[in-house]
Order: structure tokens, then C-alpha cells, then sequence
């Protein structure tokens, strides 16, 4: 099992070696950490596949140094496009563009679209830019864990959910915590208007915004049409989960929830996810519960949400109960991250309502 090595010019160096030689790199970026691998290498992306257990119809999105380099990976760069890199790029946003004939079929899934994005962690971006010195300068790069459980935002996260699927030669470079802790925003540009498959990093008013005035360029809700849309990372009904079930509460009963769950199976772990505000803290409660305490604005809450899910993945819980966000479009990318973990295929494990 690889270690995490510290980013430095040494181990970004080695790291675009290890790409060009087929290995895989875990990285930083912004949103969480990548497990990546030279993009236009359909044996290297093969190993991604192998390492995370991931489908292989499950699209990965293209990391790039620049719009240059993501324009030469598309068939077609409509002008929506320009106005939304132009304004996002470096950034969690993610755009999906008819691909090009380099793009392998590895990478898109068998489909005629690719997702590309150029992320704004500067250790990324040196690793880019060192790649495209040794390599092609294009890396796949889905998160770096097991397919369907948490996402990593700390290297630890790395080398404890996916350490033992990596094989020598393999390299993680620990650029400390991402800053938006949660996936980027796609964006589908391969139709006739722009739609947003997954929410995430950037925020859907920011994305209609940039788009205001742009000919044939108003973003199409995604839920109201009727048309087949491409397969994108992250879009499976159960997704982001932890070993434990996943239940979301209403705020205000998470402990009585919490307390009929340890009633009727007194042997049970249970772990609480309630808002910081909400006044809970160990004294005084139920010594079988864990409580973890959430930050009650939507960015602070992102970027610490997988930390503490991952930490508490660790401790072999049978439930978790957190207390539901507000349905407003400021919360999208984090409820529609805790509703995936939260469902299982059989059951929508959502209590309280």
C-alpha cells in the first residue's frame, strides 16, 4: 500500500511520471481528492476502473491544464461554453461536450459525450502542467474511493477507503483539505440548451447568471425534460454512502429518533449529525450516541460533510441520523449528496418527515 507523500516539486515531478508510466496518482482538487490516470490511455483508466470497482458504462471525467487543451477533447465548443469557462474555469464545474475521436471509450462509457474540467487546486494544477511535460497532460480522474461510498476530501481518507486497492508504484499526494468538499457542478452543453445533471460546487444561479444573453443558452431544469441525457459521474440513485444506514431527520427530532432507534435495539451504534446551533454536545445524552455537530451555512457545511462522514465510517456504526438541510437551491449540491447516501435500492431509509 502506498503512503501519502507530502506535494512538493520533487513528488509532483515523480507523480507525472508515475501518469506517463500508467500508474495511477491520487491528487487534491478543490472539490475532493482524484484518483487519476493518464485520460487518453485506455489501459491506465482501465486500472481506475479496476482499483475502485467501478462500472465500466460510469463516465470519468477529463482533467486539463487549460481551455486550450479541454477544447481539443471536444467535437464541438459551443459559445455557452466560452462564457462559462471564461467565468468558472479554474473551478468545480465540469462540462459535457461531444468528445472527440482522442477521447477513449474507456473514458466516456461507450457514449459520444465527455465530461472535462480544469480544477483550481494549485498541487493539481502543478501536476497538470508537469504531465503535459512527460505525457499527454490529460487526467482521468473520478474520486478517490471505493464506487458508491464516500468521497475523500484528506489524503488519509485515500490511503484508508482505497490504500489496499493501489499497487506499487501508485502515488498519493497529500495536498492537505479541499475547500469545497463536495463534487463538482455538471454542466451539459452536448444538447440543444444547457442542463445541470449533478449539482455541486458552483451554484446553479451563478451558472443561469453567466448564461443570461448567450443565444440559445438558458439552462433547461433538469428535472422537467423529457429528452435522454448523458450518463454522468455520480448520478446513480444510491450513491456517497457510508457502510452505515443513512437516515435524514427533521432537525427537531433527531434525538427522540435517535433515542426509539436505541429503545428497540438497545445493542445498537448510532451516530448524530445535527446542526451545531441546535445545542448538542455529548453531556447529557445517551453515552451510545456519537454526536458530530454541522456547520449551518451550505458552503462550511460541504466542505466538512465527508470528513466527518469518513470519520465516522471508521468507527463500524449500524445508523447515522442527520438532521435535514433546508430545501432551498443554496443547499442543492449537499442535499442531493446526503439523499443519495441515504437511499438504499429497497428503501429510502428518510425518517422524521
Amino acid at each position: 500500500m502506498p503512503s501519502a507523500v507530502p506535494a512538493s516539486e520533487q513528488s509532483i515531478a515523480d507523480a507525472a511520471d508515475a501518469l506517463s508510466q500508467g500508474r495511477l496518482v491520487a491528487l487534491p482538487t478543490e472539490t475532493v481528492y482524484g484518483l487519476g490516470a493518464d485520460g487518453l490511455s485506455a489501459q491506465a483508466v482501465a486500472r481506475i476502473f479496476a482499483a475502485k470497482g467501478r462500472p465500466s458504462d460510469h463516465p470519468l471525467i477529463l482533467h486539463v491544464g487549460s481551455a486550450t487543451e479541454a477544447k481539443k477533447l471536444a467535437a464541438h465548443w459551443p459559445p455557452a461554453a466560452d462564457r462559462l469557462a471564461n467565468a468558472f474555469w479554474p473551478g468545480p464545474m465540469t462540462l459535457i461536450l461531444k468528445r472527440a475521436a482522442c477521447v477513449p471509450d474507456a473514458v466516456t462509457g461507450g457514449q459520444d459525450t465527455v465530461g472535462v474540467r480544469i480544477p483550481s487546486h494549485p498541487v493539481a494544477l502543478a501536476l497538470l502542467k508537469a504531465f503535459a511535460t512527460v505525457g499527454s497532460g490529460v487526467i482521468a480522474a473520478p474520486s478517490a474511493n471505493r464506487f458508491g461510498g464516500v468521497s475523500p476530501t484528506r489524503a488519509s481518507d485515500v490511503s484508508h477507503g482505497l490504500g489496499g486497492f493501489l499497487e506499487p508504484g501508485d502515488m498519493i499526494l497529500d495536498g492537505g483539505s479541499c475547500e469545497v468538499g463536495v463534487e463538482s457542478t455538471i454542466v451539459d452543453l452536448s444538447g440543444e440548451l444547457p442542463r445541470i445533471l449533478r449539482p455541486g460546487g458552483l451554484s446553479r444561479e451563478d451558472i443561469e447568471r453567466t448564461l443570461r444573453g448567450v443565444e440559445n443558452a438558458a439552462v433547461r431544469p433538469s428535472e422537467s425534460a423529457q429528452v435522454a441525457v448523458p450518463r454522468v459521474s455520480g448520478s446513480l440513485e444510491s450513491h456517497y454512502a457510508p457502510r452505515a444506514q443513512v437516515h435524514l431527520v427533521s432537525p427537531d427530532q433527531i434525538l427522540s429518533v435517535a433515542n426509539e432507534m436505541l429503545t428497540r435495539r438497545p445493542g445498537t451504534r448510532i451516530a448524530l449529525m445535527p446542526f451545531a446551533g441546535q445545542g448538542f454536545d455529548a453531556d447529557g445524552h445517551d453515552p451510545r450516541l456519537i454526536i458530530s455537530g454541522m456547520p449551518d451555512t451550505p458552503q462550511a457545511y460541504a466542505q466538512r460533510l465527508y470528513a466527518v462522514m469518513n470519520d465516522l465510517d471508521r468507527l463500524e456504526l449500524d445508523a447515522i441520523l442527520i438532521a435535514r438541510p433546508p430545501q432551498t437551491v443554496a443547499w442543492e449540491a449537499v442535499l442531493d449528496r446526503l439523499r443519495r447516501a441515504a437511499t438504499r435500492l429497497d428503501d429510502s431509509a428518510t425518517v422524521g418527515k
